[in-house]
């Protein structure tokens, strides 16, 4: 697992950061992908995953293009569009449309097909592609999306996942959760670990932060562990963050 190396900086919380210009990136044409973690073609022994997360991905996809039907299993699949709308069709039946302000999980568990394809022919569909490792394996796999109120995460930190289908978000089988935040500049809040041992990932959508006193930039990721609670402050206009608190064992 990573997490064997830590930078310094202002902070002596444990913590690994990742500049945007430091990750894979590949290009087919019709897709630009950008991953964090070793994916694909991108392998790098120091970054395979930040507890159980295993995948983060900032997909680009050119319009009418698309990922054809493939098979996934005991996976936890998260989607996030950013911009544009993902045409979505799986071997469960369900065919639907995400667009921002979605969140579409899978659980493959057992083993799923599905495709994910640009349903503009006129712009680029941009959306996050997130796997987590699931708490229990070869469960029934299942398809969920909700649509989430955007003022909701207007200087406030707002659940969009967790491992509770009575909460705010889908819900999936880890004890897990996701917030996004859209921040004025200087505004300053704090987030508290959830789960005891869990750690927290970081990922700025747009604009600057400060977490913990260490400066980020758009499209740069921290990992943070063997801590309560971060403090976030917003360091420009119209910030915005995605945080996910994930277990540190696999």
């Amino acid at each position: 697992m990573e997490n064997t190396k830590t930078e310094k900086s202002q902070a002596i919380i444990p913590h690994i950061l990742h500049k945007a210009n430091t990750r894979g990136h590949a290009n087919h044409g019709w897709l630009e992908s950008y991953h964090t973690f070793s994916f694909a073609n991108y392998q790098n022994r120091e970054r395979v995953n930040f507890g159980v997360l295993r995948v983060l991905n900032d997909d680009s996809v050119s319009q009418g293009m698309g990922f054809g039907k493939h098979p996934h299993d005991n996976m936890e699949i998260i989607s996030i569009p950013l911009e544009g709308d993902l045409e979505h069709q799986d071997s469960m039946g369900n065919t639907t449309v995400i667009k921002e302000g979605d969140i579409q999980i899978m659980s493959a568990g057992t083993g799923i097909f599905h495709s994910e394809k640009n349903k503009n022919k006129d712009q680029a569909v941009k959306f996050l592609q997130i796997w987590i490792y699931p708490n229990q394996k070869n469960v029934t796999p299942r398809y969920d999306q909700i649509t989430l109120n955007l003022e909701d995460r207007y200087n406030k930190l707002q659940q969009i996942l967790s491992p509770n289908p009575e909460d705010e978000g889908v819900w999936i089988h880890q004890d897990a959760w996701f917030h996004i935040g859209k921040f004025d500049n200087g505004f300053s809040t704090s987030y508290r670990i959830k789960k005891p041992g869990n750690g927290i990932y970081a990922f700025v959508l747009k604009g600057d932060f400060s977490i913990d006193n260490i400066n980020v930039n758009e499209r740069d990721g921290i990992g943070i562990w063997d801590t309560e609670k971060i403090s976030i402050q917003a360091t420009s206009e119209e910030a915005q963050i995605l945080l996910m608190e994930v277990p540190m064992q696999l």
